[in-house]
């Protein structure tokens, strides 16, 4: 089953030098019936302009990951992590007992990423932070892992502390790929436009859109245009 959330419907907030999509409740933008996807609990689209950002602020217990669109972010905690990530990178924090970061547009274009929160499955641990960049050509056949909290992808993608996958890449008009989802996926329309097919639904996503993908093992897709796709399989609790 495909539900699909267009990106006119997402919850909206702004703030001059934020501008943001929730794909779910977050801050002061509430929805009863749209407070998480199992263990997922936020999706926001931020758009971030030059010479501005996030102050320091706390967070604990919760996998955090960001996918970096266009631009650049800086990272820097009181952990002593500072990276930069950007455009074709992701970066993951692992919250665990506590931590305090900032995160910042320090180039001189706009920043868009995903901010994706997961639910720990391991409370309290050491705070860690990392990025990895991957490969930003379009790709074939498969979607490349990006995220993944099982001990056998440690080696192939950055590690959360949850049941869960987070995949990502490019696609040229035309390519169509077979996606197998282990447990729920929600699938984000980073750029371009796709069908997404179950066999039993069809759904087409536009740039900005979201879609849950329940009740069902593999889903075919199908790129309507060159387009960008990222898809995060999470366990439904």
């Amino acid at each position: 089953m495909i539900t699909l959330y267009p990106y006119t419907s997402l919850g909206k907030a702004s703030h001059g030098w934020l501008k943001s999509s929730h794909h779910f409740s977050f801050a002061n933008y509430y929805n009863p019936r749209r407070t998480g996807f199992g263990s997922l609990l936020v999706i926001n689209d931020d758009w971030v302009k030059p010479g501005f950002g996030f102050p320091p602020h706390p967070h604990r217990n919760m996998e955090i990951i960001s996918y970096v669109r266009t631009g650049a972010i800086t990272h820097e905690d009181n952990k002593g992590n500072k990276g930069v990530t950007t455009n074709g990178e992701v970066q993951v924090m692992s919250a665990g007992k506590g931590v305090v970061h900032s995160e910042f547009n320090r180039s001189k274009e706009p920043l868009s990423f995903y901010q994706i929160w997961i639910k720990t499955n391991k409370m309290n641990i050491e705070p860690r932070w990392e990025s990895k960049k991957f490969p930003n050509k379009p790709v074939e056949g498969a979607l490349p892992m990006l995220v993944s909290g099982y001990s056998e992808d440690k080696n192939k993608a950055l590690f959360i502390n949850q049941r869960a996958r987070i995949f990502g890449g490019k696609l040229r008009k035309g390519s169509v790929i077979e996606h197998d989802i282990n447990h729920q996926a929600y699938i984000l329309a980073s750029n371009g436009s796709f069908e997404v097919n179950d066999n039993e639904f069809k759904k087409t996503l536009n740039k900005g859109d979201g879609a849950e993908v329940i009740k069902t093992n593999t889903i075919t897709i199908t790129a309507q245009t060159n387009c960008e796709i990222v898809l995060i399989d999470v366990a439904d609790q």
